[in-house]
C-alpha cells in the first residue's frame, strides 16, 4: 500500500528556513517521480515542485522558484523540500506525492501533510 509520511514543518519567522522530509513506502521509490503539493487555508492544493526519477532534473512554481530545493535519496525512499526565504504566504499544508516516471497521473494517495507557518 503506498504510504507517504511528511515532517519537519513548523513555524518559522519570515526570511527563515526549514527542511521538508517525505519517507514513501509501498512502490519502486527510484523509478517514481516526485512531488511536492501544498494547501492553504481555503484554496486548492497547487503542486510546488517536481523531481524526475529518471533524470533527477527538476520543476519548480514560479511562486518557490529560487527559494525551494527538491532533492531526493533513494537510498532512504525519501524526498526532500529545503525551504529558504519564506514568505507568509508560504503557510500551508505540505504534502508528497508519486507517479510512475512515464504515467501523467498523481497518486490519489496522501499523507497528513506537515503544517508550515510563516510569521510576519
Amino acid at each position: 500500500q503506498v504510504q507517504f509520511v511528511e515532517s519537519g514543518g513548523g513555524l518559522v519567522q519570515s526570511g527563515g528556513s526549514l527542511r521538508l522530509s517525505c519517507a514513501a513506502s509501498g512502490f519502486t521509490f527510484s523509478t517514481y517521480t516526485m512531488s511536492w503539493y501544498r494547501q492553504a487555508p481555503e484554496k486548492e492544493r497547487e503542486l510546488v515542485a517536481v523531481i524526475f526519477s529518471t533524470t533527477g532534473k527538476t520543476r519548480y512554481a514560479d511562486s518557490v522558484k529560487g527559494r525551494f530545493t527538491i532533492s531526493r535519496d533513494n537510498a532512504k525512499n525519501t524526498v526532500y523540500l529545503q525551504m529558504n526565504s519564506l514568505k507568509p504566504e508560504d503557510t500551508a499544508v505540505y504534502y508528497c506525492n508519486a507517479r510512475p516516471a512515464y504515467e501523467s497521473v498523481w497518486s490519489p494517495y496522501w499523507g497528513q501533510g506537515t503544517q508550515v507557518t510563516v510569521s510576519s
